[in-house]
């Protein structure tokens, strides 16, 4: 009877309890530590303080994550001066956030208040201005043919989410539903 199912080759021993595989030693917590910090730092850039967070959470014992991010400092992997001026460049071009909520995040992710400083000098005042004109322009295109109030509403809303202050926000909506206004008429 050829292909029957649950029939046993010779060989098996299945029934007997025991597994074949070896078992695994354990793993060096150093290398398990270098591991988590890796894979962690293939998918995007880290703080240190993200990293140590991640070792943390993976029961990493302190002086062990400790010594292995003071190795991947050494070796150049873990640079918050460099991640702040990355971050800072992206979240303001592609978010559209302000120099406020760029802070505010560089803070929670545990850069130093001098890197931080340093990667917000690259979004001046005139930057963060066109940045929130070009955000209002935008979505003035989906609020269509919303009464002026509600557009002001929704507008200095969104500004005000992506952290813009108040005045500048309000300032930079008027301006720009006036130029709309008038683009309109001619």
């Amino acid at each position: 009877m050829a292909g029957r199912r649950g029939s046993r080759r010779p060989n098996d021993d299945s029934s007997s309890g025991t597994d074949q595989r070896t078992p695994k030693p354990p793993q060096d917590p150093v290398q398990q530590a270098k591991d988590i910090c890796l894979r962690l730092l293939t998918a995007r850039p880290r703080t240190r303080v993200e990293l140590a967070q991640a070792l943390a959470r993976k029961g990493i014992e302190e002086d062990v994550a400790a010594k292995v991010l003071e190795r991947l400092d050494e070796v150049g992997l873990i640079d918050d001066a460099a991640f702040a001026d990355v971050w800072v460049r992206s979240r303001h071009n592609f978010q559209g956030l302000s120099r406020r909520a760029l802070a505010m995040e560089l803070r929670r992710k545990g850069v130093a208040d001098e890197s931080a400083e340093e990667a917000l000098a690259s979004v001046d005042a005139d930057a963060e201005e066109e940045r929130a004109r070009q955000l209002v322009r935008k979505r003035m295109r989906v609020l269509g043919d919303a009464d002026e109030p509600t557009k002001v509403r929704k507008l200095v809303g969104m500004l005000a989410r992506k952290g813009y202050a108040e005045g500048l926000a309000y300032r930079v909506v008027k301006d720009e539903l006036r130029t709309s206004l008038l683009d309109d008429a001619l």
